[in-house]
Protein backbone atom coordinates (compact mmCIF):
# COMPACT_ATOMS: atom_id res chain seq x y z
CA UNK A 1 0.00 0.00 0.00
CA UNK A 2 1.22 3.81 -0.56
CA UNK A 3 0.78 6.72 1.47
CA UNK A 4 -1.03 8.80 -0.51
CA UNK A 5 -1.88 10.98 2.13
CA UNK A 6 -0.28 14.12 0.27
CA UNK A 7 -3.08 13.66 -2.67
CA UNK A 8 -5.82 12.45 -0.48
CA UNK A 9 -9.23 14.83 -0.48
CA UNK A 10 -10.54 13.14 2.21
CA UNK A 11 -8.21 12.54 5.00
CA UNK A 12 -10.96 12.25 7.17
CA UNK A 13 -13.76 9.96 6.53
CA UNK A 14 -16.60 11.85 3.88
CA UNK A 15 -19.71 12.50 4.19
CA UNK A 16 -20.56 8.64 3.28
CA UNK A 17 -17.88 7.82 6.18
CA UNK A 18 -15.52 6.03 4.32
CA UNK A 19 -11.83 7.32 4.73
CA UNK A 20 -8.76 6.11 2.73
CA UNK A 21 -7.86 3.11 4.43
CA UNK A 22 -10.76 1.89 4.58
CA UNK A 23 -11.38 2.42 0.77
CA UNK A 24 -8.22 0.72 0.35
CA UNK A 25 -8.80 -2.16 2.74
CA UNK A 26 -11.88 -3.11 0.71
CA UNK A 27 -10.17 -2.71 -2.95
CA UNK A 28 -10.29 -5.89 -3.90
CA UNK A 29 -14.06 -6.57 -2.58
CA UNK A 30 -15.11 -3.98 -4.78
CA UNK A 31 -13.17 -5.57 -7.77
CA UNK A 32 -14.21 -9.08 -7.22
CA UNK A 33 -18.41 -7.88 -6.65
CA UNK A 34 -18.04 -8.86 -3.24
CA UNK A 35 -19.06 -6.31 -1.18
CA UNK A 36 -22.57 -4.87 -0.44
CA UNK A 37 -24.01 -2.84 -2.87
CA UNK A 38 -24.59 0.14 0.18
CA UNK A 39 -20.49 -0.94 0.21
CA UNK A 40 -20.43 -0.15 -3.03
CA UNK A 41 -21.34 2.39 -3.21
CA UNK A 42 -19.57 4.43 -0.83
CA UNK A 43 -16.52 2.95 -2.40
CA UNK A 44 -17.61 4.97 -5.56
CA UNK A 45 -18.49 8.13 -4.04
CA UNK A 46 -14.93 7.94 -2.29
CA UNK A 47 -13.07 7.26 -5.46
CA UNK A 48 -14.50 9.39 -7.26
CA UNK A 49 -13.38 12.30 -4.85
CA UNK A 50 -9.98 11.12 -3.97
CA UNK A 51 -7.36 10.68 -6.94
CA UNK A 52 -4.89 8.78 -4.40
CA UNK A 53 -7.39 6.05 -3.48
CA UNK A 54 -8.29 5.95 -7.17
CA UNK A 55 -4.94 5.54 -8.67
CA UNK A 56 -4.60 3.06 -6.02
CA UNK A 57 -7.71 1.30 -6.94
CA UNK A 58 -6.63 1.60 -10.68
CA UNK A 59 -3.21 -0.13 -9.89
CA UNK A 60 -5.32 -3.39 -8.26
CA UNK A 61 -7.79 -3.01 -10.86
CA UNK A 62 -4.55 -3.83 -13.74
CA UNK A 63 -3.23 -6.34 -11.53
CA UNK A 64 -6.50 -8.34 -11.41
CA UNK A 65 -6.38 -7.78 -15.63
CA UNK A 66 -2.73 -9.15 -15.81
CA UNK A 67 -3.33 -12.13 -13.34
CA UNK A 68 -6.40 -13.06 -15.44
CA UNK A 69 -4.87 -12.71 -18.42
CA UNK A 70 -1.75 -14.78 -17.67
CA UNK A 71 -3.44 -17.23 -16.15
CA UNK A 72 -5.91 -17.83 -19.21
CA UNK A 73 -8.58 -17.60 -17.15
CA UNK A 74 -7.40 -20.24 -14.39
CA UNK A 75 -7.49 -18.73 -10.83
CA UNK A 76 -3.45 -18.60 -9.66
CA UNK A 77 -2.87 -19.93 -5.96
CA UNK A 78 -3.73 -17.60 -3.43
CA UNK A 79 -0.10 -18.35 -1.97
CA UNK A 80 1.25 -16.62 -5.14
CA UNK A 81 -1.11 -14.14 -5.31
CA UNK A 82 -0.36 -12.81 -1.97
CA UNK A 83 3.47 -13.06 -2.58
CA UNK A 84 2.99 -11.16 -5.81
CA UNK A 85 0.94 -8.21 -3.90
CA UNK A 86 3.48 -8.24 -1.18
CA UNK A 87 6.29 -7.53 -3.96
CA UNK A 88 4.40 -5.03 -5.77
CA UNK A 89 3.83 -3.20 -2.86
CA UNK A 90 7.38 -3.45 -1.55
CA UNK A 91 8.51 -2.14 -5.13
CA UNK A 92 5.85 0.94 -4.73
CA UNK A 93 6.92 1.74 -0.89
CA UNK A 94 10.64 1.72 -1.91
CA UNK A 95 10.13 4.45 -4.99
CA UNK A 96 8.16 6.59 -2.83
CA UNK A 97 10.98 7.06 -0.41
CA UNK A 98 13.60 7.08 -3.13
Amino acid sequence: MTDHSHECATPEPDEAGADCSQVIAEVWTLLDGECTAETKAKLRRHLEECPGCLRHYGVEERIKALIARKCSGEKAPRQLFERVRLEISRTTIIRTYE
